[in-house]
């Protein structure tokens, strides 16, 4: 008897064990994963982007759906989970989502989410005729109707529709528009979502300058902006530290009392305040949202630190641009972002040589984190060094270290930021 019992045993485990999936099968467990809107933005391991794959000197070169899936693929390796594109006037976001549909078709553990933009201009910007920035662009009402029809073909990938892209910081005086043209589509997506003609998750925004949100000078403090506040799901907002080394460099140089430190050790305390002038830029927008009664999320839309710079930023300005520098703040942002469950879509992926078309050396040109041939700057050498994209390619090359990983080399090209009373005493 006590044979056969043992016989029934072994064999219930065997059955029992056969019922088990594999380590193979286990992740198409993970086929069916769709997160929302909220799950995403509160999952601090769900990192997040901004991406353009623009790899000519003009957006009318798209790239090709196999090289957006190269991009992904590097980003995935990365663990971004949700990327930000800007608008859904060129193929590129559709292509994107479209990329994006055939690699889970591919592999059952992909995953990957979007934030789709819809740009958003006033009447007559990029054109010879004058501006009217309290009248929106005829082109808003099409790019809205695409971003919903985008939404509603993929589901399970657009969770976040962006409002305009810097719209209403009077900066933008190209094309900014004035707070009711955005508040305007803000209650048109909303109303769609309450009438059931796009998901009940879809969180709807507007991606802006910290200002713009009310942070900044009371000329934004408008009763439209309030509405908006209290009409979106919550609020993307920029903050740029490294354009401020130059136009409010407060936050920016070495003090006196830090002369005796190594150089690492003064730019460690450099990156450190200009990582602190982010937050305070971020905390006053928190601010005066709850001077309104409003208690919404707030996440960073964009941030980030361009690698080199001819101009302003660069050697005969701030001296703050550098890979060293961009990879102290992509650092500490992250870390804080993330200690602190707020989603930072940095910015941004890869260089896009068409944003400064006419001037190579441009900062605009070199924000991403990767060069248009795949090098790998210093913010993630380490992640090279790890194998994080063993095996993973753009274009021809392989991922590889910038510098051609001579940490000797790259600091030869890392500039000191001045002392702090000199600073102030030039301005």
């Amino acid at each position: 008897m006590k044979y056969l019992f043992q016989t029934f045993l072994v064999i219930s485990l065997i059955v029992l064990a056969s019922c088990q999936p594999s380590p193979k099968e286990q992740p198409l467990m993970q086929k069916n994963k769709n997160l929302t809107a909220k799950e995403i933005l509160n999952k601090p391991d769900y990192l997040a982007i901004s991406y353009g794959g623009y790899r000519q000197k003009t957006r009318d070169s798209q790239p090709t759906i196999n090289q957006l899936k190269e991009d992904l693929k590097i980003m995935y390796a990365m663990d971004i989970r949700i990327l930000r594109t800007y608008n859904v006037r060129l193929p590129h976001a559709a292509n994107v989502l479209k990329a994006i549909k055939e690699l889970k078709q591919e592999d059952a553990n992909f995953e990957m989410y979007v934030m789709l933009g819809a740009w958003i201009d006033c009447k007559n910007a990029w054109t010879e005729h004058p501006l009217d920035h309290n009248v929106g662009s005829e082109n808003n009402a099409s790019e809205i109707d695409r971003a919903v029809e985008l939404a509603n073909m993929y589901p399970d990938i657009v969770k976040i529709i962006a409002v305009g892209n810097e719209a209403m910081v009077k900066w933008a005086s190209s094309y900014f528009v004035q707070p009711h043209i955005i508040l305007k589509w803000v209650k048109h997506l909303q109303d769609l979502k309450q009438a059931g003609k796009i998901d009940k998750d879809l969180w709807i925004t507007s991606s802006d300058n910290f200002a713009s949100w009310g942070g900044g000078e009371s000329q934004y403090h408008t009763p439209e902006l309030e509405e908006i506040i209290k009409s979106v799901d919550y609020l993307s907002i920029h903050t740029y530290p490294m354009h401020d080394t130059h136009y409010n460099p407060v936050f920016w140089g070495i003090l006196p009392k830090e002369s005796k430190l190594s150089n690492t050790e003064k730019l460690d305390k450099v990156m450190n305040r200009a990582l602190a002038y982010a937050i305070s830029q971020k905390d006053s927008v928190s601010s005066y949202m709850k001077s309104l009664g409003v208690q919404k999320q707030i996440h960073i839309g964009e941030t980030g630190w361009a690698s080199f710079s001819n101009g302003n930023y660069g050697s005969n300005g701030a001296k703050a641009t550098d890979e060293y520098k961009q990879a102290l703040y992509y650092q500490k942002m992250r870390e804080w972002a993330t200690k602190n469950k707020i989603k930072c879509f940095y910015f941004e992926a890869f260089d896009e040589p068409w944003k400064d078309a006419h001037n190579p050396n441009g900062s605009e040109n070199f924000f991403g984190l990767f060069t248009v041939d795949g090098k790998a700057k210093y913010a993630l050498w380490d992640a090279v060094d790890k194998g994080t994209f063993e095996g993973l390619k753009r274009g021809k090359n392989e991922i590889a270290k910038t510098y051609k990983g001579n940490i000797s080399d790259l600091l030869l090209d890392v500039e000191m930021p001045a002392v702090k009373n000199e600073i102030m005493l030039n301005h």
